[in-house]
């Protein structure tokens, strides 16, 4: 395990961006998923799911790690609940992964024909906006050289702002596919409905969370 506690000498961000990694990992997983997925491919969803599940377990060691050595005071303008509700969410978007690997593998996906493109596009737009999410978290170095402030803030301001864009758009992806599903969906089994429809929530939930952590850092400039 990577020593945490030797992290927090030289940032308090440093660990943070430690575990935004072992999240990247991940998310890193999921176009894989969606492909298999919409090919109703049941091996290869097992296959990216266990692996998922794999990353997600070592983002919670880093994650339990960065708990247990979190100093109760840095000297730095940052404070203990401000970091523990940024690895908070962190954690969150590592969570939804494996809960969308999970649910994945559940039963073949059946898609209606009209809901296919949009919702290849739904799975494109939540894991663009966590990649956003990601480059926040990783600007966190810069915002503290700059006092959070100056250009540097600016700057992650305006990629809050495009988390929040694709986090709109994919709502409108949702609302969209949620809509065709109650009108095509008729001859559905019931099953086969309920998981689409619980698909396209829980993979839309995760540009949701992406938003959230970048709103979690913006709120972090306002503060100082």
């Amino acid at each position: 395990m990577l020593t945490i506690a030797k992290l927090f000498g030289k940032s308090p961000f440093a660990p943070l961006q430690t575990h935004m990694d072992k999240v990247a990992s991940c998310i890193g997983e999921l176009p894989a998923l969606f492909q298999a997925l919409v090919a109703q491919d049941m091996k290869a969803i097992e296959r990216v799911s266990q692996q998922i599940s794999r990353l997600e377990h070592e983002a919670d060691l880093t994650k339990n790690d960065i708990r247990t050595h979190l100093p109760r005071t840095l000297f730095l303008p940052v404070d203990h609940g401000e970091l523990l509700e940024i690895l908070s969410l962190q954690d969150s978007l590592a969570d939804q992964a494996e809960k969308i690997a999970e649910r994945s593998t559940m039963r073949k996906l059946q898609l209606l024909p009209e809901m296919r493109e949009d919702f290849s596009s739904l799975c494109t737009k939540v894991v663009e906006a966590f990649w956003l999410a990601h480059k926040v978290i990783k600007e966190l170095e810069e915002l503290l050289e700059s006092s959070f402030g100056g250009i540097e803030a600016q700057k992650v301001k305006g990629m809050v702002e495009q988390i929040a864009f694709h986090e709109y758009e994919t709502s409108q992806l949702q609302n969209h596919l949620i809509k065709c599903l109650y009108q095509g969906g008729d001859a559905m089994p019931y099953p086969a409905f309920h998981l689409c429809l619980s698909l396209i929530e829980e993979i839309g939930r995760l540009a949701c969370i992406s938003e959230e952590l970048g709103n979690r850092v913006r709120m972090l400039l306002e503060l100082k």
